[in-house]
């Protein structure tokens, strides 16, 4: 039988703090949030692994160093209000209710949905909120908000989408133009200006509904 908890500390010592992760609130919630409960029961063995794990629907759970250095850049603090696209099975809504103040969390597929309010709720999390919701248009009902994070990569960011962000908030993403290598990006609003500066780079599954479209900001 497999000792997830074991399995969870490794995670953290060999693929996180080995690859640049040092902030502590982000490691602490990669330690408290089961990963295994996320994917599939047929892919529950193989957690763990550095890689993106395949949920069914061509969605996926994203590799856990990219998503811990999304993360940390995004430096998320506990009054945080965070807007998080493409929520899939829910770990990543986990992992942020650890370390915001709420999170609002929108998926499109509806099984995917389900699961994440399920493990949300076996969990105990009442933070956050997931709501089924196109992932191209953000979620401005609950706008503005401290933080966004993608999860998974996107072509670029829409414009809709970064004008959620609140005064001095940050967006995090990978970016991963068309036969470009990904690149994990920070923008910041500052006095209704957007700023961006790329962190490293990672190749991450696409988001659907996130390709290439004139009407993005690169």
């Amino acid at each position: 039988m497999i000792d997830y908890a074991t399995a969870r500390l490794t995670m953290v010592e060999s693929q996180l703090r080995t690859n640049k992760v040092t902030d502590e609130g982000v490691l602490d919630a990669f330690l408290a949030v089961p990963r295994e409960r996320f994917v599939p029961p047929s892919l529950s063995g193989t957690a763990y692994v550095d890689d993106d794990l395949p949920l069914g629907h061509g969605r996926y759970l994203m590799e856990p160093m990219v998503l811990a250095r999304l993360l940390q850049i995004a430096e998320i603090g506990r009054e945080d209000r965070v807007l998080e696209i493409g929520c899939a099975s829910g770990y990543g809504t986990a992992l942020l209710a650890r370390l915001a103040r709420s999170v609002v969390a929108i998926e499109t597929d509806v099984e995917l949905l389900r699961q994440a309010m399920t493990r949300l709720r076996e969990l105990g999390i009442g933070n956050a909120a997931v709501l089924e919701a196109p992932l191209t248009g953000g979620y401005p009902g609950r706008a503005p908000y401290d933080v966004i994070l993608f999860e998974g990569a996107v072509a670029g960011i829409p414009t809709a989408i970064a004008h959620q962000l609140a005064d001095r908030g940050r967006l995090v993403a990978v970016v991963q133009e068309e036969g470009a290598m990904g690149r994990a990006v920070l923008m910041t609003s500052a006095g209704g200006t957007l700023s961006r500066r790329a962190a490293f780079d990672a190749t991450v599954p696409l988001l659907p509904g996130f390709q290439p479209e004139p009407s993005f900001v690169f």
